[in-house]
């Protein structure tokens, strides 16, 4: 009985990554090195290369085949994955005309994944964010001709968070162009001390992605752009357990915090969404109780092995939630943030 329940509810994955099979030589293409290839060097796998020899991360045929990808959906009974590429493949450092031609070839790839296939993906596209005039340009191109409607932006630009005042046209832009932003963490701050264990994904990415939502409620970006939707990914990161803290700094140090009159920090939970790749029943619990259902999306960071590869198996299981929690949560809240 419970199974057929389960069997019933719409799911829709909000976090999934992708990435060509091949790309032409990047070092070759535009004259200078630090860019990833992919290096095929057995069947159904692949290693992720830096262009200078090094290493970076060994990828199977599922994170490029959506053949594969739509197998393991159906193994899990997925009605839809919604794909983004794979933040390393972001190359916000390259020369801006650079950025802006590696963009389209991602975008172009992954809308053709998504219109081969309406019924089981949806794209989100990427931007060259080194060039917010650029990518104004390409966000428009990718919602007018190849049917994206919402863009995956890393959790900071070389040295800018999201709140610095370059990046509000793009706000703007998005807003006008009514299209999600989705905020992954990357490029993790304090590397150089996390040499081991895995920390750098451990702890480096919730604390990424704690500091994007604080940089864009402390800068006024939620203040200056009302309609703008932006989920952030893995939970929200550390920011959903210690918002007491940085709602009590705004309150003790306001000559520090509150430089552009913003409200307490408490009060732009509901402003923004995250998805529900937490891997505890306890900590989904009290983000339920914090953001509430209509503001988390399921997620599965699919295919990499950090991710939820039981594909929200948690969520269904939890007798405490409702079935109306577990809809909204499985499919209605990724509906709603992407207008599906």
């Amino acid at each position: 009985m419970l199974r057929g329940f389960f069997l019933s509810l719409m799911k829709i994955d909000i976090h999934a990554h992708i990435l060509p099979e091949t790309w032409p030589d990047l070092k070759q293409r535009y004259g200078y090195g630090g860019f990833v290839y992919m290096d095929h060097h057995k069947t159904g796998s692949a290693r992720m290369m830096k262009d200078d020899g090094r290493f970076f991360r060994e990828v199977q045929e599922n994170c490029w085949n959506p053949e594969l990808i739509y197998e393991d959906m159906q193994q899990h009974h997925v009605d839809k994955m919604v794909l983004c590429t794979v933040p390393v493949l972001f190359n916000y450092w390259a020369k801006p005309e650079d950025g802006l031609d590696w963009c389209r070839f991602l975008n172009d790839h992954i809308a053709n994944v998504q219109n081969r296939q309406p019924d089981r993906f949806v794209a989100l596209g990427t931007l060259p964010m080194q060039d917010i005039e650029r990518s104004i340009l390409e966000m428009r191109r990718c919602k007018e001709q190849l049917g994206i409607r919402g863009f995956e932006i890393g959790s900071h630009v070389e040295n800018k968070n999201l709140d610095d005042k370059s990046f509000f046209p793009l706000w703007e832009a998005a807003e006008a162009l009514d299209v999600a932003i989705f905020v992954h963490p990357w490029d993790m701050m304090g590397q150089e001390r996390m040499p081991s264990f895995f920390l750098p994904w451990l702890v480096g990415m919730p604390a990424e992605t704690s500091l994007a939502i604080c940089s864009m409620i402390f800068g006024g970006v939620f203040d200056a752009f009302p309609k703008l939707r932006v989920m952030f990914a893995h939970g929200g990161g550390s920011f959903p357990f210690t918002v007491g803290r940085i709602s009590h700094g705004w309150h003790a140090r306001p000559d520090l915090c509150n430089i552009n009159e913003i409200k307490d920090p408490k009060s732009y939970i509901g402003k923004f969404w995250i998805d529900g790749i937490t891997h505890d029943d306890e900590a989904l619990k009290f983000l339920l109780h914090l953001f509430g259902a209509d503001k988390i999306a399921y997620g599965t960071d699919y295919p990499f092995p950090l991710g939820d590869l039981e594909h929200g198996k948690f969520i269904e299981q939890m007798p405490e939630l409702s079935s109306e929690i577990k809809e909204q949560l499985l499919s209605k809240t990724a509906i709603e943030f992407l207008k599906l």
